[in-house]
């Protein structure tokens, strides 16, 4: 991708110009982001999609009595009818389930992968939404069908309403308005307040992306150094030979507390460790997603195209495709990049790998990770 290129998609700002002036900083109203913008899913294909398992949905009803949520899958019949107003429901990661919402996701690989995260459609009928509430990562709201009038501000008061299902502000102010049109995009970054209604039916994608704290990826790496530990450390049994008697029997001793740090830094040692185990963890699908795989014997030499639900990146020393990672080197680590960046390697690209990295072609495609093109 040409990051210095204008696109109708940013309102005429190149991604390095949006990057540097709105990423994370300020929202980014944008009309007819999209011309002519037809939505590739409509409202029976949603309706489906919040009927299947292992796909995640809710339901949201603004009622006299107060706020509802139920989570999916939601049989036919499980739905308000549309004629009521005030309900919305809401399918995560439609990218994962059709190849259009998928191809529009490609739109926004100017974040990179490791970022982006999926596409949420949500469906409303007229006055239906989630409430006011802030996220707590980047989103592009792009308008489908219908309107929505959202409103949005720089929230300082972040307490939320006590006894309700959502996340729902309190003392919610906005400071600006909008009534977005279908084509239509909203940027907002992180904790920026905003309240979407809909003015009649309504359909919403969300493009959200993810940001992992401190504590999560703490946690995951550190469970991941937890599974490496035998192999890269060793099983050496701590030993004390020197050790006095004790007076104070519950105090620990020093030397043990030496030996607790000298082991995780033993641990630490290799440097490329923690950047492998990271890749990993970012490439790791989701819980509900399957691949179908295909015949291990499968012809990759015309060329392969990664699944829509494959997570593939890399660093300098690695390659990291759904969970599993790869050292590389030389050509097959330039085409397994091109691979990672374009998800399509053509034929004559194929022709250049080894047969270490043609072998792992074949085993992808096998597990269902790519196709054959």
């Amino acid at each position: 991708m040409n990051t210095e290129q204008p696109l109708a998609l940013l309102g005429g700002l190149s991604p390095s110009q949006f990057m540097k002036r709105h990423w994370q900083k300020k929202p980014l109203l944008v009309r007819n982001a999209i011309p002519g913008f037809v939505p590739c899913v409509g409202r029976a294909d949603l309706v489906a999609l919040a009927g299947q398992e292992g796909v995640e949905s809710r339901l949201i009803v603004d009622s006299p009595k107060g706020w509802k949520m139920k989570h999916g899958p939601f049989p036919k019949r499980g739905l308000p009818p549309f004629s009521q107003k005030k309900w919305t429901f809401l399918v995560q990661g439609v990218d994962l389930h059709h190849g259009g919402v998928n191809a529009l996701k490609q739109q926004f690989r100017f974040v990179p992968d490791a970022r982006l995260d999926d596409v949420m459609i949500s469906y409303a009928t007229d006055g239906g939404g989630v409430g006011p509430h802030f996220d707590s990562y980047d989103v592009f709201l792009l308008q489908a069908h219908g309107q929505r009038r959202w409103r949005i501000g720089r929230q300082k008061d972040l307490s939320l309403q006590q006894g309700v299902p959502l996340k729902i502000l309190q003392n919610f102010e906005a400071e600006e308005e909008f009534v977005l049109n279908p084509g239509d995009m909203l940027y907002l970054p992180p904790k920026y307040a905003h309240d979407g209604v809909a003015e009649g039916e309504c359909m919403t994608w969300s493009i959200g992306f993810r940001a992992p704290s401190e504590g999560e990826l703490a946690r995951e790496l550190l469970l991941g150094l937890a599974d490496e530990a035998f192999d890269g450390v060793g099983d050496a049994i701590y030993r004390d030979p020197k050790q006095a008697a004790v007076g104070v029997p519950a105090a620990i001793p020093p030397s043990l507390a030496l030996f607790a740090r000298q082991v995780v830094e033993k641990a630490l040692k290799d440097p490329q460790l923690l950047d492998s185990l990271l890749g990993e963890y970012l490439t790791e699908p989701k819980a509900h997603v399957v691949f179908d795989g295909v015949s291990v014997g499968e012809d990759v030499s015309k060329g392969v195209q990664l699944h829509r639900s494959t997570k593939m990146m890399y660093d300098k020393q690695h390659i990291f495709i759904n969970g599993e990672s790869f050292k590389v080197g030389g050509r097959d680590a330039i085409a397994m990049r091109q691979l990672a960046d374009d998800r399509v390697m053509i034929a004559r690209d194929v022709k250049t790998l080894s047969a270490d990295a043609k072998a792992a072609l074949v085993d992808w495609a096998g597990a269902g990770w790519l196709q054959a093109l």
